[in-house]
């Protein structure tokens, strides 16, 4: 059973009952205006009313809103992903915490920056710079670590791949396509792939650090997979002879 309920106050509660007896209560006060500028509360308002009594009455012409995780999260009081974020990273940079649960830690974060926003927030938690120092362990797994991460937040998202160039990644990156493990250079050659197409700039600073026999005169259009594939390509090529 859900009920929505909105006082003179403009204090709105939603109460949700759980069939075995579980009750949560969330509460949120709010201004007709802040209602309007905040996108989630908006969520908030439409989803209980698409679940109040009166709704489950009638079938409904339209497919039901639903809410996020990270939205249900900041409602129940638990951790945003921005939190997550933080944390995780915070983990893998502590001394104390062991190699098995810094996998954990790196696992978490890749999985958050999935999420085109969240690898977006990586600038405003500054969270790059430690990311990308991480490029330059002594432990093979964080080598590699930071490489899947970083290749995921890059894929098809060109702020990522500014900030990839602009704290300089690349060069990090271009010299671990040469990594003894394999498994680090497998992901290093996935960022070059995913950090140069259809950004000029970034392909440009790529073939500075490159092997010379892979990208030759270093003329390549970023915008021409063709062209992009020959120096991936040959990257893969060579890593493979390497092992």
């Amino acid at each position: 059973m859900v009920r929505y309920t909105l006082s003179n106050s403009n204090s709105a509660s939603i109460e949700h009952r759980h069939r075995k007896t579980h009750i949560y209560t969330i509460n949120h006060t709010f201004t007709n205006t802040t209602t309007m500028n905040d996108p989630g509360l908006n969520t908030l308002l439409k989803w209980s009313i698409e679940n109040s009594a009166v709704s489950e009455t009638a079938e409904p012409t339209q497919p039901r809103t639903q809410l996020n995780p990270e939205l249900l999260a900041q409602l129940m009081g638990g951790p945003s992903d921005a939190d997550r974020m933080i944390s995780s990273m915070q983990a893998i940079h502590d001394p104390s915490v062991d190699h098995e649960n810094k996998g954990i830690a790196w696992d978490n974060f890749e999985q958050l920056v999935e999420n085109l926003d969240n690898a977006n927030n990586m600038e405003a938690l500054k969270l790059w710079t430690p990311l990308v120092e991480k490029l330059e362990s002594e432990e093979t797994q964080d080598r590699e670590m930071a490489c899947w991460c970083l290749g995921t937040a890059v894929q098809n998202n060109i702020k990522c791949q500014e900030r990839a160039l602009a704290v300089g990644a690349i060069p990090k990156v271009a010299k671990l396509c040469s990594d003894p493990d394999a498994g680090v250079r497998k992901k290093a050659i996935r960022v070059i792939s995913s950090e140069v197409r259809n950004y000029q700039p970034a392909l440009d600073e790529a073939v500075k650090y490159l092997p010379e026999e892979i990208v030759g005169d270093g003329k390549f259009d970023a915008e021409d997979m063709a062209s992009v594939d020959i120096v991936v390509n040959g990257l893969r090529e060579r890593s493979a002879k390497m092992a």
